[in-house]
């Protein structure tokens, strides 16, 4: 999503800054070409040599290193196609607000006429100090784009809001920001699944699996950047700002869906959906007895998947099915696609300890209804969910068409 993009990184004199190395990683995949400026301080927390290395290209410092006799302030501004400061100390973001350029990085900022986006990073009280929020303030009514930081353990041994945004975010908001005239989902309904289905079997006890419901998120989040009218159907609590509906059982998340199905071009059921549910919920707690064993009588859940396929009347939506499993992967997944007949399949072993369920991270195959087999090596589930997007919408973008 980052092909041929430069992407220029501030990086000023904060704990944070080492994290930088990772996020310089993840602009690198995506095809970007990455420049870097510092702040001499920030020189002190991460090596002028490691960021080279990473992104590949001389890191910037000084102020009056001039190139090919155009100062380098302007030509890094030039070059660029988005400014991404981060960490961003209270420090360079009172600079920048206030018009000082005492340093090549506050300089590059004051001659930039892109898009900038600020990552503060800084100890709590900091971060609430009157003059910092205005001048944050200042910046937002100017058009910088702000990734504001989360709670957390601090390096200063404190625990509050200043610590940097996590490196998805940022990294999510450049690729909003840098395409966003290439809303290629643009008066599409996407409607995804996410999460384990909960089956009562009392009022304290229930029936569910380990899906943490992150990889049907990511797939809504990047849909919704990409301009789909964007529906996600989850178990678990979230706020977004595209349309999320809270479920639990596989039969409330049946509803959501058939509420959904007829204005959907395309539906991807990666939520975990509970195959049994008790047959009779007990309204009151089940009391333990003398005996050691206990019986519940269980009844299948509908199908949804399956049901959503045999609903199809025309080739819209596009439906795409989700599998886990433990053991011959390819082979039960393409059984799966031809006995339920939806148009895509993503495979993941959930037997490895290092993607799937709970993980950032994922590997998927997936399957078209031609059983080709396409695989996306393991990385954060934001990349999975990009490349699942743009696998099923290069492959039926000629057959879903607005409706």
């Amino acid at each position: 999503m980052l092909s041929g993009k430069n992407i220029l990184i501030g990086i000023t004199g904060g704990i944070a800054a080492y994290k930088i190395c990772e996020l310089i990683r993840m602009y690198k995949k995506s095809g970007a070409n990455v420049k870097i400026v510092v702040t001499p301080n920030a020189l002190n927390f991460v090596t002028k040599l490691t960021l080279q290395t990473l992104s590949q290209n001389n890191v910037a410092m000084e102020q009056f290193e001039i190139t090919d006799y155009k100062p380098e302030h302007i030509s890094y501004a030039d070059e660029a196609d988005i400014f991404v400061i981060a960490p961003a100390t209270a420090n360079t973001i009172s600079k920048i607000a206030n018009g000082i350029a005492d340093n090549l990085l506050t300089s590059i900022a004051l001659a930039f006429k892109k898009p900038i986006v600020i990552a503060p990073a800084m100890n709590c009280n900091m971060w609430s100090n009157p003059f910092v929020q205005e001048n944050l303030k200042k910046l937002e009514s100017h058009s910088y784009i702000i990734v504001p930081p989360e709670s957390g353990f601090l390096a200063c041994g404190t625990t509050g809001e200043g610590r940097l945004a996590e490196l998805s975010k940022i990294y999510d908001k450049t690729v909003e920001v840098l395409n966003n005239n290439k809303k290629i989902l643009s008066g599409k309904k996407i409607v995804v699944t996410a999460g384990g289905t909960v089956e009562d079997i009392d009022p304290v006890r229930f029936i569910s699996n380990y899906s943490s419901g992150k990889m049907g998120t990511a797939i809504a989040d990047y849909a919704n950047q990409l301009g789909a009218e964007t529906v996600l159907i989850t178990t678990k609590d979230v706020q977004k700002n595209y349309k999320t509906v809270k479920v639990k059982s596989a039969l409330e998340m049946q509803t959501a869906l058939t509420e959904e199905f007829d204005t959907a071009d395309y539906i991807f059921m990666s939520a975990a959906v509970a195959d049994f549910r008790v047959k009779e919920f007990n309204p009151q707690k089940t009391k333990k007895t003398a005996e050691d064993t206990i019986t519940l009588e269980l009844v299948k859940n509908p199908d949804i998947l399956q049901n959503l396929c045999n609903k199809k009347i025309s080739e819209t939506p596009v439906i795409i099915g989700f599998c886990a499993e433990t053991e011959n992967l390819i082979e039960n997944a393409k059984t799966k696609i031809q006995k339920k007949g939806c148009d895509f399949i993503v495979a993941n072993d959930v037997s490895r300890k290092d993607i799937g369920f709970s993980s950032d991270e994922n590997e998927v195959y997936i399957i078209d209804k031609n059983l080709e087999v396409k695989k996306i090596e393991k990385q954060s589930k934001a990349k999975i969910a990009e490349e699942i997007i743009k696998e099923v919408y290069e492959k039926s973008r000629n057959i879903c068409t607005h409706k």
